[in-house]
This record gives structure tokens, C-alpha cells and sequence, in this order.
């Protein structure tokens, strides 16, 4: 276990608006931003201290980089942590080696998140979740196939989606939250509202929609040949992405 300096950010403020900007990402204990498409450390504290309470289970079915590992450790709250991608799940691992007061149960294990057996009915306090947003980013390129960032077809991704929100809808408690961020993309020169589409089937499953926030995402600088592409082919840069909280 190693010592780290500083565990926590400095003048952190709980977001009380729909609009979330953060133009630097937190760097506080473990957290860096080398795993692609990562959360911001800032959102998954955001939506823990905001929907969860110390001592909670929470849930994160695509652990990725370890975002909401790192924050569960140090606000306290138990995580099962998963993953499809053998990778992840050891990044996570690295990441939670580190001191702190507190020593909360964080369980990691390979997983397909469209199957939680493992978990009973109405077992979780909080879910957060922050997919692949359809192959813009291949996590294992082909060698698993299960994975959803291998998906290129947005009514395909979407299907496979609804299969996660039903596992979602079942294992979360009654009057408990659902969190996912999801942007959107393009496809043959026009606006794809992936957001939109998915948010749909997590209503179908029977969910309710208790916020729709706007995330600011900062690290996709309108400059350069990005600026002059949109110019020259009438397109705008897609600079924002949706977090969705979801209630049962």
C-alpha cells in the first residue's frame, strides 16, 4: 500500500445545477486520466455523496479505469466493481492500493453487465454507470467479443443496452438511483442522439428520469485542424455529454 499526499481535492463543492463543467480533472490519489474515456473523479463523487450514504453497496457494472473504485474507498461506501475486460479489472486493482481511514468492502470480478447473477433482487443502493459509447472507442478491439465497444450499430448497441438496464431495474432497490453518463456521435455527416436512444430503453425497462445533466466535456478543444474541419464541412463539435440519473 502506498502513501499518498494528498487524498482528497481541494475546495470541492457539491454541483446543485444541470450543468456540469470541470475544466481541470481531479488528480487526487490515484485518479489520472490515462484510461480512455474515463469519468471525471469530479462527477463519480458528485453522484455518490448526492445518492448514497456511508456503509451503501453500490454498484459499477464497467469499472474501466477504477474512477468509481478510487471514490468509493475514499468516501466509504462497499462497490462491486466489474468489468468484461480483464484489463480493467487490474487497473482497478493498482488503483486501490493506497492508504486511507477507511476500509470499505470493493469486490472486483470479470463480468458481462448485461448478467448480474451474482447479485439478488433489490440488492444495490446506487448504480453508476459509464459505458463505451458504441465502438468510438474499442476497449479489446475483437479478442472479446461480449464487449459492447465492439458494437458499431446504434439499434444493435441499444438493444444490448436494454438487457443491462433490466438487470439494472432488478438488483437496485425500491426508491433508489440509477447513474449513467452517454454522449452522443455521428454517422454519415448527421447528429446521432445516442443519449436519447438509450435513455429510452432505460425508461422502457421502467425506470423513471429524475435529472438529465449536461457534462461540459473539456478535453475535446475546439482548436486546430478540429475547428477548420468543422468549417469546411458545416459541422459543430460535440462538446457535451448526458448524465442521466434514473429512480426505481
Amino acid at each position: 500500500m502506498q502513501k499518498i499526499k494528498k487524498l482528497n481535492p481541494d475546495d470541492f463543492e457539491q454541483e446543485c445545477t444541470t450543468v456540469w463543467s470541470f475544466a481541470r480533472r481531479g488528480k487526487w490519489a490515484t485518479h489520472n486520466s490515462k484510461y480512455r474515456g474515463n469519468w471525471a473523479p469530479e462527477v463519480v463523487r458528485n453522484l455518490i455523496i448526492r445518492y448514497s450514504n456511508e456503509d451503501d453497496y453500490l454498484l459499477d457494472p464497467m469499472i474501466g479505469g477504477g474512477t468509481t473504485a478510487i471514490e468509493c474507498k475514499l468516501l466509504n461506501r462497499n462497490l462491486l466493481a466489474l468489468d468484461i475486460n480483464p484489463n480493467a479489472i487490474e487497473l482497478t486493482k493498482k488503483a486501490l492500493e493506497f492508504e486511507c481511514e477507511y476500509n470499505p468492502h470493493i469486490k472486483l470480478d470479470i463480468n458481462d453487465s448485461r448478467s448480474l447473477k451474482m447479485l439478488n433482487d433489490e440488492s444495490i443502493d446506487f448504480i453508476l454507470n459509464h459505458p463505451p459509447y458504441v465502438d468510438i472507442i474499442k476497449y479489446s478491439e475483437k479478442q472479446i467479443q461480449e464487449d459492447l465497444s465492439n458494437i458499431h450499430d446504434l439499434d444493435e448497441f441499444c438493444d444490448e443496452i436494454e438487457k443491462v438496464a433490466e438487470e439494472f431495474y432488478r438488483v437496485l432497490k425500491k426508491d433508489k438511483y440509477c447513474a449513467i453518463l452517454i454522449g452522443d456521435t455521428r454517422r454519415n455527416k448527421m447528429y446521432q442522439p445516442l443519449a436519447f436512444k438509450v435513455m429510452q430503453r432505460f425508461l422502457k425497462v421502467g425506470f423513471e428520469l429524475k435529472e438529465d445533466i449536461i457534462k461540459h466535456q473539456h478535453n475535446c478543444r475546439a482548436t486546430g485542424f478540429w475547428v477548420r474541419k468543422s468549417k469546411e464541412a458545416n459541422f459543430l463539435l460535440i462538446m457535451h455529454e448526458h448524465l442521466f440519473v434514473f429512480k426505481k
